[in-house]
């Protein structure tokens, strides 16, 4: 696949220009150049990512940052037991804990949410830093939601982190987390309260708290192009942005099918 010619490989982080190290300069440069437009279209492009994920992982397999690009790749583009398994061979080189919430929603995913609470009690979330931590909440919660036990998704939420007054990268997706679980049960006021709490905390438009907020209070946008040309007429143009991460809820169907499938080989590999 073509790549800009402004993209040197230099781009990427440090940790991982280092594991590169371990291959040949023009090799490593060009898996370098790969990875660096996986990052750049992850977000807005997950198919595109995806693809050139799976160049790097043709050309250096054995380097855990590869295993672990393409991982992010295939969970963007839904593909999650694809992800599962290059999460488990990027923990497995590395032994590294901090990809433990995502493998948990790639689980999610496939229909396995029983499998991600297991997880969520697991030893290894002690082992995961604050942010890890959350992440792993958020999952569990949104695991509890898969399987219809909406009171306690939003018992799950309820912790230290949801009730504190610092804003940390993970407070507006955790206050957003917990203000749509309360309005599933239709606790439509206390909902209200969170999600303009999540808006006050979204400081780089990571969810859509705002547009919650404002259809919770029945502001209705107009189109700028309307018909009947009055300019005074409101833009509706919104963007929409991205509600959700790693504790996302995904839901494919036939990548759910095909998880069950190759199950028990990814719990083999695992062991």
């Amino acid at each position: 696949m073509p790549i800009p010619e402004e993209v040197t490989g230099e781009e990427i982080d440090k940790d991982v220009r280092q594991e590169l190290q371990s291959l040949p300069k023009t090799l490593a440069d060009d898996v370098a150049r790969n990875l660096v437009m996986v990052a750049r279209l992850i977000d807005e492009d997950p198919e595109g990512a995806y693809a050139y994920s799976r160049i790097a992982l043709r050309l250096a397999s054995r380097v855990a940052a590869v295993r672990e690009a393409a991982g992010f790749a295939a969970y963007a583009s839904q593909k999650y037991s694809e992800a599962l398994a290059e999460f488990r061979a990027a923990r497995r080189m590395t032994g590294n804990v901090d990809l433990w919430p995502v493998m948990a929603d790639c689980e999610r995913g496939l229909g396995r949410p029983e499998k991600a609470l297991d997880m969520a009690g697991a030893p290894e979330v002690n082992k995961l830093d604050k942010a890890g931590q959350v992440e792993m909440r958020l999952v569990a919660a949104g695991a509890r939601r898969d399987m219809g036990q909406l009171d306690a998704a939003i018992v799950t939420l309820q912790s230290p982190e949801l009730a504190s007054y610092s804003v940390q990268p993970w407070t507006a997706r955790l206050r957003y987390a917990y203000a749509d679980a309360l309005l599933a049960v239709g606790r439509e006021a206390e909902a209200r309260e969170w999600f303009a709490k999540a808006v006050e905390a979204d400081r780089d438009g990571s969810t859509d708290a705002s547009d919650r907020l404002a259809e919770l209070d029945g502001v209705e946008f107009t189109d700028a192009l309307d018909d009947s040309g009055d300019g005074d007429a409101k833009d509706e143009d919104k963007t929409e942005t991205r509600a959700e991460s790693h504790a996302a809820a995904p839901s494919d169907a036939a990548e759910a099918e095909a998880g069950h499938q190759a199950e028990a080989e990814d719990e083999a590999d695992e062991g």
